[in-house]
């Protein structure tokens, strides 16, 4: 076991698990973002010398839902593992490993998000010791 930066060498397999993730997402598109910068914290976890998940990390100073002082919020933006590894104890070690990365950028909190029908993320986030702290419905208008 093993969790790794993801570089050149190691992200067409992070984009890979990427488009199994958000399939509206290429992993052309997923690749070519990579390169520009818009991706500077993912981190793929290996079974041996396989990738079998990834996650991918931000720092937010912006408002985020149940930060309660001014210090940055380490982000959850996305976190997969192939079904086929699932209930092995990959997300634990990837949140484990989540929660160091954010306490090392001076964070208080490490957050998260998933859409509210996503029944399967939400019993996800609650397993791994998240706490909910809002539930928001956006609305829009044509104008």
């Amino acid at each position: 076991m093993a969790i790794l930066h993801v570089d050149n060498e190691n992200a067409m397999a992070w984009a890979g698990l990427c488009n199994e993730l958000w399939p509206h997402h290429s992993i052309d598109e997923m690749l070519t973002d990579f390169y520009k910068g818009e991706y500077p914290n993912e981190y793929l976890y290996y079974a041996g010398d396989m990738p079998v998940a990834f996650m991918s990390l931000s720092v937010r100073n912006e408002y985020v839902e149940g930060r309660e002082d001014d210090k940055p919020v380490g982000y959850l933006e996305g976190i997969y593992v192939k079904p086929e590894c699932r209930r092995q104890g990959i997300a634990k070690a990837l949140v484990q490993y989540a929660k160091h990365w954010s306490a090392e950028r001076g964070c208080a909190i490490l957050a998260s998000d998933c859409e509210l029908s996503n029944a399967d993320s939400r019993a996800f986030h609650n397993k791994m010791g998240f706490n909910e702290v809002s539930i928001n419905i956006h609305f829009a208008i044509s104008l």
